[in-house]
Order: C-alpha cells, then structure tokens, then sequence
C-alpha cells in the first residue's frame, strides 16, 4: 500500500489488516511518522515524539503476531494521546511550563487499556494550557490562518492530517467535540465516567471526561468500548455490565432514526452559513426531525456549567497561581481568580439544578430520538486569539450526555460539524445513529452530485 493509502486507513481497518497479516504495524507506524516528519512543522499537533520508541513498540508488537498468541483489538495501531494523559514511557506536560519535562511513573488507566489491547503509543499531542480556554500553537490543518479549537488540539489536527489513526482527548466543557468540528474529524465525548479518569490531570472533577478522536463512527466506538472501566480510583465510574458499542454501532436501523433539533439559545449567536446549513440538513431529514425549543433550559444549564467548571478549576488550579504565577498564562489566571469570587450557594445550585435539567432531556430523547444541534457557532474562526466558543458543547457536558461530532457539512472548503446528543448512558445507540445519520447524508450528497446509484463509500 501506498503511504497515501496508509495513512488514510480506519483504525478498525487497519486493525483487521494487521490480524490477518497483510499489514504490518511497522509498516502503518512508519507511513505516520513520515507523515508528521512531513506535515507537522506547519500544523504543530505534536508535543512529544520519539520515532525510535514509536517503532520499537510496532516492532514490539509484530514480533508478538509472528509467535501465533492472541492478540488484542487495536493490536499494532498507532494512537496518540493528549499530552494531560499520564504515559509512563513519555513526559506530561499538560500545556504548562510548571509541569515543563515532568514524566510520570505510570501509564494512565485509558493508556493501560489501550496497550493491553495491542495499541503503539505514537506519542503526546499538544493540549492548551492546564486544557483550559488559553490558544496553543497548533494550526488548522484545512488552512492555517484559522484555529484548529481547543483543548484537544493536537488531537484533532492529527487525525486531520492523517498523522494517525486514533487520538484521545478530554472534554470538561467542549474540548473534543469543537476541535472535532473544526478539524473535520469525528470527536466522541462518551458518558460520563463510561472511561475511567485516573492518571489524567483534573480539571473540573464533576464535568471532565475523556474522549476519542477519530476518522469514523466506528473507530471511535471501538476506542472507547477498549477504555472504559470500573476504577476505584475514579468515583464517576461505576461497576456496571461493558456494552458492546462497536456491535451496536454497526447494527443497522430498521426505521430511519427520529431526531429532535434542539437549536438552543445560542442559534442566534451562531454564523449566518450555520442556519443555513443546519435548514438544508433539516430539510433533507424532512419527517425525521422534530424541532424543539428548550431555550431558556440551554441559557440556564450553561450558565451552571460555567460556575462549575470554575470553581472546580480554581480549587484544583489556584495553589498553581499562588506559588507560580508568573508561569500561569492571564487567560488561566483570570479563570481561577473569577472562580474564587463564586459564592458557596452558587456553586451547590449549580450542581443541584443537574437533576431537573436531565428530566427535560431524557424526556425529549425517549420521545423523539437524538438530540440534533451545531456543534460550534461556524467553521473554525480565523485567527488564534481563541480557541473558538464551546457553548454549543457545553450544556451536554455538564449533563455527562454521550455527545459526537459528525463532519458531514462544508462551507467554502472548511469543515463544519453535525453534533448528535444522546440520553446518559446510552451510547451505543447514540453511534448506531451516528452511522445511520452518515449513511444518509453520504447518499444525499452522491445523489446531488449525480452519482447516486454508484457505491459511494470511502
């Protein structure tokens, strides 16, 4: 295969590929070196990389195919991982010059589980700082004028360019799903606890959660099917039955799926190309979609996220500020003073409200299918003043809702996302109508541009 093949590959496909022994992992690991060799100079996804260990690991793992014992699912895949994820062969920075060349004695439990699965830890993508709102230095791969999103940055410009197949992120307000939509990538935040958090920096303990950045539906199912856990050492997950997400994901619909779009107040902040786009989308889906309004539900949840996410940050963050702060960034600064200054009251109401704002939801889901929304306010801005803004993501995060990012629309060459919200703890059907939804809008857009009775699969 060409590189060009290479690097465009699955990560589930090219996990068949290595089983069946048509491919190597040094093969595949070595077409996603020469492709950050080549690219990464401009887009600046990667924190850490050691090419030598990178191949000594696929190296690793084609011995263990040739002595004929079992192998994991991701066996032989490169992955690469945000750089607020513990690995104990490579340093954590987590985006900050305190933590400059700390290297942590232990893998994180998503890490463990990745390796234990056949996984080639490829290396660190670049997080904003303390994976807050302060722009990194990594560029959009689709035009480098404009920002990749934030905080999973790398790990979205990554899978873009094709540097590799598979990447974690963490999303505490909308960290995974935005740069998804910027980047054009699929970004799946799954549940809340669904993947344990031990060994990743906290940020907001009642919001964090980890997630996937990939090039299909499926891959993402599978990533996260891999990772998630029962961990005593993170009191969000809980000791209950591992779906199958892949299995579902790929089961298919009888009916077309029902959607509920749910513009949210901040529709009216959002870029004129979006309502545009979003009314074509609509239109197409025609019966499946009911629209429903919950404006002032959305206004308030985010509201709630907001004084979570910072009081949250200013307890974990602010000794940083108070022995450092000279090598905090204003933006992280600011957080956590605005943070200190939220009363008591505030906070407890803003985490007690959870409760009445999920009645609403699951409501809305039971009755009519998936949520639909924007996942961003337009394509990526133009610009890294910013990171661009997550209230689009944040409502859904608060609320621990599984939520992905599609990249099924375009506006004048730049990606723009689809973003799909489920009922808590009911991902998988939430990704078999991420596929479902993909399936449909592929054989929409090959009929518009005349191609409708050929296989249009890529």
């Amino acid at each position: 295969m060409t590189n060009a093949a290479l690097i465009s590959l699955s990560a589930c496909e090219a996990a068949r590929r290595i089983a069946k022994g048509e491919l190597t992992s040094v093969e595949l690991t070595t077409a996603c070196l020469d492709q950050i060799a080549a690219k990464d100079a401009d887009i600046g996804a990667f924190q850490f990389l050691d090419r030598e260990h990178a191949l000594a690991q696929a190296r690793d793992r084609d011995a263990q195919m040739r002595t004929g014992r079992g192998i994991g699912r991701l066996h032989g895949v490169p992955v690469a991982v945000k750089d607020i994820i513990d690995t104990e062969d490579m340093p954590t920075e987590h985006g900050c010059r305190i933590f400059a060349g700390r290297q942590p004695k232990r893998d994180a439990a998503c890490v463990a589980s990745l390796k234990e699965a056949g996984a080639v830890i490829l290396g660190k993508t670049v997080t904003t700082e303390l994976a807050t709102l302060e722009p990194p230095r990594t560029r959009n791969p689709y035009n480098p004028e404009h920002t990749p999103g934030g905080s999973s940055s790398g790990s979205a410009a990554a899978i873009a360019a094709g540097m590799a197949p598979l990447a974690l992120g963490s999303q505490t307000i909308g960290s995974v799903v935005r740069p998804a939509a910027f980047c054009g990538v699929v970004g799946y935040k799954p549940s809340f606890g669904l993947i344990p958090r031990t060994g990743v920096l906290e940020q907001s303990r009642s919001l964090d959660t980890l997630g996937v950045l990939t090039r299909t539906v499926d891959d993402a199912a599978l990533a996260v099917e891999i990772m998630q856990a029962h961990d005593t050492g993170d009191d969000a997950t809980r000791a209950t039955a591992r779906p199958p997400l892949l299995a579902t994901a790929q089961q298919h619909w009888p009916l077309p799926p029902m959607f509920a779009f749910v513009k949210t107040h901040a529709w009216s902040m959002a870029d004129p190309v979006t309502h545009e786009a979003f009314g074509e989308l609509v239109e197409q889906l025609g019966s499946q979609v009911m629209e429903i309004s919950i404006d002032h539900t959305t206004e308030a949840g985010v509201e709630a996220a907001r004084i979570v996410n910072r009081v949250e940050l200013a307890v974990t963050f602010g000794p940083l500020l108070d022995k450092t702060p000279d090598l905090l960034s204003k933006t992280v600064a600011g957080m956590i003073e605005d943070g200190r200054r939220i009363s008591a009251t505030q906070y407890f109401a803003a985490l007690n409200a959870r409760a009445k704002f999920h009645e609403t939801i699951e409501e809305i889901v039971t009755n009519h299918g998936a949520i639909l929304t924007p996942s961003a306010l337009g394509v990526a801005p133009k610009g890294h003043g910013s990171t661009g803004n997550p209230i689009f993501c944040a409502f859904w995060t608060y609320l621990g809702l599984p939520a992905i990012n599609l990249p099924l629309l375009d506006v004048d060459g730049m990606p723009m996302g689809v973003q799909l919200v489920g009922g808590y703890r009911d991902d998988g059907r939430l990704l078999r109508t991420a596929n479902a939804l993909t399936r449909q809008v592929e054989a929409l857009g090959a009929c518009a541009s005349g191609t409708c009775g050929q296989d249009h699969h890529h």
